[in-house]
Order: structure tokens, then C-alpha cells, then sequence
């Protein structure tokens, strides 16, 4: 029988805090230091947020890359299931969404609902990821749980340059 885990110190805590701040504010030095020095790549915090999620979901490419050349996993969901190309993709972030899909991030890979990366950029009109994933291998009639694919969700969001481009890929 393993012993119970202690709770943890206030300079632990603190520290914590610390590497979750430098992946959302993307201090690539100071995690590729961390990183060398024996801080998992895999690390999560209360939310079930990833270093990756947070360097990708404020944008910041550096910092992922560093995450990513220590053993970062591209498609780790946060406790929320969502995966942090969803948010690159969410974001409109086509530099974040290239480098997660080179380093094995799911160009469909759903959230909880059904919704993949495809369905979130064509939601907020993001054409140039739109673009990207489906050159990538998107599928662009999967659908949600519920029947929606990116399609319909562009549709239903009004995103006018996402309904065109869609439309003229389902027609050619």
C-alpha cells in the first residue's frame, strides 16, 4: 500500500503558479530551463489545463516549440476534453495550428460534443484555418453529436467567408 501524498508546501504552490504563468505568457527561456533542468512537459494544472494548452491557446509559438521538443503532447485535452488545437483554431492562430499539426495533433480530433477544430474555425471565420485544416486532411462533413458539421456552424454563426468557402469545397 503506497503512502498517502502530502500536501504540498507554499514555495511548491508558488512555483507551480510560476510555470503555468511562463506557458500563458510564453517565456520560452524560462520553461526550455525548467524543461532541461526536469520539469514534465506533461504537466497540468487544477483545470486539467497542459503547458501546451496554455502556450497555444495565448498564442505564443515559442514557448509551444520549446514545449514540444521536451515531450509535449500535442493532442493532451484539458479537463474540459478540448485539445489544444480546438483553441489555435478557436483563436485564429494559422502559425500555432501548423506547428501543433506537425508535431501530432489530430487534424479531427473531437472535443467532448463532437466539434473538432474544422467546426470552431468555420464558426468564427477564421477562412485561413479553415483553409489549413482542410488541405491538413480535415473532414469537411464530419459531424458534432448533434448533426452539425462546420458547415452548419458556420451558417448558424453568420460567418459569411466561412459559408463560401465551404460551400465551393462541398461543391468542387
Amino acid at each position: 500500500m503506497s503512502e498517502p501524498i502530502p500536501p504540498l508546501d507554499d514555495a511548491t504552490l508558488e512555483f507551480a503558479e510560476r510555470v503555468f504563468d511562463a506557458a500563458r505568457q510564453g517565456d520560452a527561456a524560462q520553461l526550455k530551463l525548467w524543461l532541461e533542468n526536469g520539469l514534465p512537459a506533461t504537466l497540468r494544472n487544477a483545470k486539467g489545463d497542459s503547458l501546451i494548452m496554455l502556450a497555444s491557446y495565448y498564442g505564443h509559438a515559442e514557448a509551444a516549440k520549446v514545449l514540444l521538443q521536451h515531450g509535449a503532447d500535442a493532442q493532451q485535452v484539458n479537463g474540459r476534453g478540448q485539445t489544444p488545437l480546438a483553441g489555435a483554431a478557436f483563436k485564429g492562430d494559422a502559425e500555432m495550428t501548423r506547428l501543433l499539426l506537425d508535431n501530432g495533433a489530430q487534424v479531427d480530433g473531437p472535443s467532448p460534443d463532437g466539434r473538432t477544430p474544422l467546426m470552431f474555425a468555420a464558426m468564427f471565420n477564421r477562412t485561413d484555418i479553415v483553409n489549413l485544416l482542410l488541405e491538413r486532411g480535415a473532414c469537411i462533413g464530419q459531424a458534432d453529436h448533434q448533426g452539425t458539421t462546420a458547415l452548419t456552424c458556420a451558417k448558424a454563426m453568420n460567418a459569411h467567408d466561412a459559408v463560401a468557402l465551404l460551400e465551393q469545397r462541398l461543391a468542387a
